[in-house]
């Protein structure tokens, strides 16, 4: 299994309107990818700005059939202006 993480700081005014875009990318993803097999959306119990992803995909192929799907690539150019940071890692399951 190939795991993704992502952490964003999203500026304070955008977190409702983000978090509502990136449930429903979490729902596009686990519906229209065959690969994908799991996307959580968390947020800190802290700092409600502070958001972490967990995502898991049968391999690489597969992440990157999700980062080229138009789905994908309408949320990224939706939020792009609400984020402060972004961070992406990814990992070997």
């Amino acid at each position: 299994m190939y795991v993704v993480t992502v952490e964003f700081k999203i500026k304070p005014n955008n977190i409702a309107t983000f978090l509502d875009a990136m449930h429903q990318q979490a729902n596009n993803s686990l519906e229209l990818e065959d690969g994908c097999r799991h996307f959580d959306v968390c947020v800190n119990e802290k700092d409600p700005n502070h958001i972490f992803l967990y995502e898991l995909y049968d391999d690489r192929g597969a992440f990157d059939a999700h980062l080229a799907s138009t789905h994908f690539k309408e949320f990224d150019a939706m939020v792009k202006d609400w984020v402060n940071e972004k961070t992406v890692n990814t990992w070997l399951l």
